[in-house]
């Protein structure tokens, strides 16, 4: 078993249950009022790049995505990442409740490919959300995605789900955002989406292809990136509102974030909304989560922080896991007269808590790892096995069949030394418990995350669609090299 962190328990130890539950739920925040410094000698870089948006209009957005290798600055050199229509992020898509969003997918990369709308609630039927398509190099594919005239708003995002490819492929710089609208705007006196990944380059500019070792642990790239730049800036007036979206795009890396000095409010994570926002200092968002942050901004400048997350070590090879991963992603500058604070941001309809519904099944999913067959004992230097229920992916096999219109509790158990941030695609979950904590509020994620030696309990509802789809570990390496089943709606 992982020791305890010295962080890990004074948040235990000084939060009690309400930091366990945030933290099972992909979020901490701290109220403790230490402020930390920024980095010392990190100066701020160019002005924050916001990526191209294309919005919806009269309830439909159409688009061509074409995958291809471009060359693009990447945190100040020139690169040769992958990129969609030749920028990174490609273009942010801006949809309403009940629009379609068309996607022709062009691959003109070098292997296959296809696409994931992360965290939309849509079909995984042929051309929705269906990950098992796969795009061959210069051929092309038409996606079609309606969402529900009551689909959560929120920040979403897309990325290529190709079964052993994933990882490589966004880390190499192919993912964007998707926005879908509040019914009604919340006061703000301007809007950013922030795309947050890492990368490695080599000396030509090239993505450098990850180690084996690096892979089984979850690669962490040596670029921290914002946007694609490395510690942009960020400028305000004083009093400004600013609503952030922070999407966590990177494969393996969770991000701790902080930015002192400042006012910050949570409005939600993934398709999950509060309420009322939530006045928050720290953030933890795994690989694959999303938060929808209120800034208020004050004199001076902050630095936006990812300050290292312990998630971990592989079995007998203490030394070799995850990198630090401490940066500043931005610098925030506010100067100038002070403006004034646009409205109040008006309270939200609750959501529902599946706390109460009826549970049709229950079901356990264990997530381990261990040495192969072909290993060399304790995993040193021999292939790991990443399996889901003693079993490693199959696209030929179903693993879990669900009742269409019911709802299921499921507990995710991880028997590991490692985080495993588990996402399911199509259908959000309700997170009930983390490590025997029950949770007092209704919690929706996406991605859960479940701690070293762990276990989350989640709901789902089975609503509105029926088809195969996949869950799995969002450290997206774990993925490829196997934590990922198959469901089946029917």
């Amino acid at each position: 078993m992982r020791p305890i962190s010295r962080r890990d328990a004074l948040l235990l130890g000084g939060l009690g249950t309400a930091a366990t539950v945030a933290g099972g739920a992909g979020l901490w925040w701290s109220l403790a009022s230490t402020q930390r410094t920024g980095f010392p000698g990190t100066a701020a870089g160019p002005v924050l790049r916001s990526p191209a948006e294309i919005r919806s209009t009269d309830g439909r957005l159409q688009l061509m995505l074409e995958a291809a290798r471009a060359p693009v600055e990447l945190g100040g050199r020139m690169a040769s990442p992958l990129c969609y229509n030749g920028t990174l992020p490609g273009p942010t898509l801006r949809l309403q409740p009940g629009d379609e969003l068309a996607v022709r997918l062009v691959n003109n990369l070098g292997e296959a490919t296809n696409l994931h709308v992360h965290g939309l609630h849509v079909t995984p039927r042929a051309g929705g959300d269906n990950v098992f398509v796969a795009v061959m190099p210069g051929a092309g594919f038409d996606y079609s995605y309606r969402l529900p005239s009551n689909h959560p708003p929120g920040v979403y995002w897309y990325h290529p789900h190709h079964h052993g490819t994933v990882a490589g492929q966004i880390f190499s710089g192919l993912f964007g955002a998707i926005i879908v609208e509040d019914p009604e705007a919340i006061p703000a006196s301007r809007e950013r989406v922030l795309l947050v990944s890492d990368t490695t380059l080599d000396r030509a500019g090239n993505i450098s292809a990850a180690p084996l070792m690096d892979r089984m642990a979850g690669r962490e790239g040596e670029l921290l990136l914002l946007n694609g730049q490395r510690n942009p800036l960020i400028t305000a007036r004083p009093g400004e509102r600013e609503r952030w979206r922070i999407i966590n795009a990177c494969v393996a890396r969770y991000l701790r974030l902080r930015l002192d000095g400042q006012q910050l409010q949570l409005l939600g994570m993934d398709s999950g909304r509060s309420a009322n926002p939530q006045t928050v200092d720290e953030l933890l968002l795994a690989p694959g989560n999303r938060a929808d942050l209120l800034v208020t901004a004050t004199a001076g400048e902050s630095v936006l922080q990812a300050l290292h997350y312990d998630r971990g070590a592989m079995p007998g090879m203490m030394g070799r896991g995850p990198t630090p991963g401490t940066g500043a992603l931005a610098t925030f500058r506010v100067s100038g007269t002070t403006a004034s604070l646009p409205g109040a941001v008006t309270s939200r309809p609750a959501q529902e808590d599946l706390r109460t519904a009826a549970v049709a099944a229950r079901r356990q999913l264990v997530l381990a790892m261990g040495a192969g067959s072909g290993g060399m004992g304790g995993g040193m230097g021999g292939m790991m096995r990443f399996t889901i229920n003693g079993r490693e992916y199959s696209e030929a096999r179903t693993d879990t069949i669900v009742a269409a219109g019911t709802v299921e509790e499921w507990t995710l158990v991880n028997t590991s030394p490692m985080d495993h941030p588990i996402h399911l695609h199509v259908w959000p979950m309700q997170l009930i418990e983390d490590n025997g904590q029950a949770v007092g509020s209704v919690v929706m994620r996406d991605v859960v995350n479940v701690r070293a030696n762990g276990r989350a309990t989640v709901r789902i509802a089975f609503r509105d669609f029926s088809g195969r789809s996949v869950y799995h570990c969002h450290i997206l390496d774990h993925e490829d090299l196997g934590m990922m089943g198959v469901i089946e709606v029917r």
